[in-house]
């Protein structure tokens, strides 16, 4: 950190302000955020000090007021560092030779100029949406000048608005022809050279579960009854190594995809249609190359022994998690060896993941929600998805080989040792130990519902607390409320070459090993555990820590944009209901309003605190609440609301909300009623607050 010299006017002292590189974090207003990079406190810069900074740019900020409990750091832009290359998506506007991106977006005040000839020349037309990056915005100009980079179409039609997203997040939703022709050329036929030094396992029985929309399977599950009364389970994936070389224009594309996407219409995969839905696909009755764990377990899912190597296989049947769950719940089971294989292994997980929990991992089940949408990719329907046994199945088998495979490279392959002093570079998936400050937050906040949450000294006792807190909790109103601070405390999963643990899933090793289809970091594995099984040297720790931050980085911008897609197709989902009422519960509170998530959907809009006609209120941050000045009303985290729907804004994914005020005894009695979830909202204080996906 530097320092930067003011002179404070009274004393005409030079006093030293802290100065810092960050990222922006643009509000529509033109006011930004500073997202440090050292992970600290945001800092706030008011419109008139951003020095024309951008969303998305890397700045320098002089701090003029440090954070402390009543108020948020605040500074001024002193320099910017790197604009952002990432597009901002408009719509295209002609004033005689001028062009101009008009801007729409909640993170984008500000409208771009751009050459007319050139947009006309990439077959822009008036009222088109654009995609445009910001070249600079020089001093004195009341605009940003910059480029098209892209023409996305007619605003509303679903490939404009889904290639609108991809495009804002830099993100993209085509393959260049090399790429293509270059997966198109790989063959498909699997020589004798191929299968020299692979394991047969042509005659397990193997099978693959996976949704029931999925189209490229890169994981398989083989079992086999042994004589001794132990089990034979292989968890077999996809060898993409085999078929992507180091250096290959299919590799270079996947190194800086870095995963897959999934939006709510589509997979914008990390790998060609040739690759990930066929080649590499592990598809019934099709012969494939694989990288395999193969474990001996006990009946009582202890680890015998434990194989890693690369294979061959042959699926005898792909099946979807509704088919599983069924084989599952039977009553009476069919006694086929697939029925057989699939309720034994059920068993074996239950184990595994009991086994887990009591090691200390967190468990956080909370349902996903989900958008269905038609062929035209109209949202027809939202629904809960709940995660059930057969998911669970192979979650615990994927984690147990992810756990295997990092051991055996931090451990030199000894069965449950130590790790070496020396171990060779390898790409780790971590999760750090959580923030203390934040559950300290939780524990005061528990403390207002009667619950004693235990104060934590240590990673093991914070875990421990939060699962006696959650346990305690269980099945009662406030239980959302409790686990959704719980993830804002937690620290971001990310991949590193330094192992140190994954805290939410009790694990002291653990990397990506299952998924090489869709995640880079998990081809990176395979080629590192491939060379490192054949005795070879260490890679240079260095360049595979690069790898790992960008791998990290692409993740968040793809996990960003998939949000962003389930935002717009539900504030779709919501258009033709304005008007309409719904019960709901407070989910969030800010100081410019409350945020409620309706019972059914789970569809979370937001209610302006100006808009409430009964009173003035004011938001009491202490105590998570806002409150009327004259009537001393209350509204809480969890009180339950009815609204009407009265604006759904598409351009800016946003929902408004009126309360219907004269159906709400609970909210007037200032009693704290069922606890929902909280706001994805960034509050004026500078302190985010939001529903968080961990990812593992």
């Amino acid at each position: 950190m530097s320092r930067r010299t003011s002179r404070n006017s009274r004393t005409g002292r030079k006093k030293q302000l802290p100065e810092v590189a960050g990222k922006v974090q643009m509000s529509r207003d033109g006011f930004i955020f500073v997202l440090p990079e050292d992970g600290s406190e945001d800092i706030f810069v008011k419109a008139s000090k951003t020095m024309h900074a951008l969303n998305g740019d890397t700045v320098r900020v002089a701090l003029s007021r440090e954070g402390g409990k009543d108020h948020r750091r605040e500074g001024k832009v002193t320099a910017i560092v790197a604009r952002s290359t990432r597009p901002f998506v408009g719509v295209m506007h002609f004033v005689g030779a001028q062009g101009w991106v008009l801007m729409q977006s909640k993170s984008m005040p500000y409208d771009i100029e751009v050459d007319a000839a050139q947009a006309r020349e990439m077959g822009a037309e008036a009222g088109m949406k654009v995609a445009a990056v910001v070249d600079g915005w020089t001093r004195g100009a009341y605009n940003p000048t910059g480029h098209l980079v892209d023409v996305l179409g007619q605003p509303g039609a679903n490939e404009t608005e889904m290639h609108a997203i991809l495009a804002e997040f830099g993100l993209p939703y085509r393959f260049d022809p090399e790429v293509e022709q270059a997966a198109s050329r790989i063959s498909a036929e699997i020589t004798a050279e191929d299968l020299k030094g692979r394991k047969d396992f042509r005659g397990r029985l193997t099978f693959t579960i996976d949704p029931s929309d999925a189209k490229d399977f890169d994981d398989a599950i083989s079992f086999q009854a042994l004589s001794n009364g132990n089990y034979e389970l292989g968890v077999h994936i996809a060898d993409v190594s085999h078929y992507v070389q180091p250096g290959s224009v299919i590799d270079k594309e996947a190194r800086e995809r870095g995963t897959s996407v999934y939006l709510v219409d589509r997979t914008v995969p990390m790998l060609p249609e040739a690759l990930c839905n066929k080649l590499c696909s592990l598809r019934p009755d099709e012969d494939k190359l694989c990288f395999s764990a193969v474990f001996e377990l006990t009946p009582k899912a202890d680890i015998v022994h434990r194989w890693l190597g690369r294979t061959v296989i042959r699926s005898d049947r792909r099946m979807d998690y509704e088919q599983a769950q069924a084989v599952i719940d039977a009553a009476e089971p069919d006694g086929s060896a697939l029925s057989t294989a699939i309720r034994t292994i059920d068993g074996l997980a239950h184990i595994l993941r009991e086994r887990r929990f009591r090691s200390g991992a967190i468990n956080f089940d909370r349902p996903e929600m989900k958008v269905e949408v038609d062929a035209q990719g109209k949202p027809v329907r939202v629904y809960q998805k709940i995660a059930k046994a057969s998911n669970n199945l192979i979650e615990e088998c994927m984690l147990l080989a992810n756990r295997t495979v990092a051991e055996f490279v931090a451990t030199g392959g000894q069965m449950n040792g130590v790790a070496r002093k020396n171990a060779k570079t390898f790409v780790y998936r971590v999760h750090g130990e959580p923030n203390f400050e934040k559950l300290e937050g939780l524990r005061g906040f528990a403390g207002n519902f009667g619950y004693k949450m235990e104060e934590s000294r240590s990673g093991k006792d914070a875990a421990q607390a939060l699962r006696d807190l959650l346990a305690s909790a269980k099945g009662k109103p406030e239980y959302e409320a409790f686990e959704n601070l719980a993830l804002r405390a937690m620290a971001k999963a990310v991949y590193s070459t330094d192992n140190i643990g994954h805290y939410g899933l009790a694990f002291r090793f653990y990397t990506h090993f299952t998924s090489p289809i869709r995640r880079y970091p998990d081809l990176m594995v395979h080629r590192l555990l491939g060379s490192y099984l054949h005795n070879g040297d260490s890679r240079p720790k260095d360049k595979f820590e690069q790898e790992c931050v960008h791998a990290s980085e692409r993740e968040l911008v793809a996990a960003d944009a998939e949000r962003t897609s389930v935002k717009y197709k539900l504030v779709e989902f919501m258009q033709d209901k304005i008007g309409q009422e719904f019960d709901g519960a407070v989910s969030g509170l800010t100081e410019w309003g409350m945020y409620v998530e309706i019972d059914d959907t789970h569809i979370e809009g937001m209610v302006a605190l100006r808009a409430l006609k009964s009173d003035f209120y004011d938001f009491d941050e202490a105590h998570y609440r806002v409150v009327g000045r004259r009537s001393g009303r209350q509204f809480r985290l969890g009180d339950r609301v009815r609204i009407k729907v009265v604006r759904a804004n598409l351009e800016q994914r946003l929902l408004d909300y009126e309360l219907v005020e004269e159906e709400m005894p609970e909210a007037l009695s200032g009693k704290s009623a069922p606890v929902r979830k909280t706001s994805a909202r960034k509050p004026a204080s500078g302190k985010r607050t939001g529903r968080t996906t961990k990812k593992k």
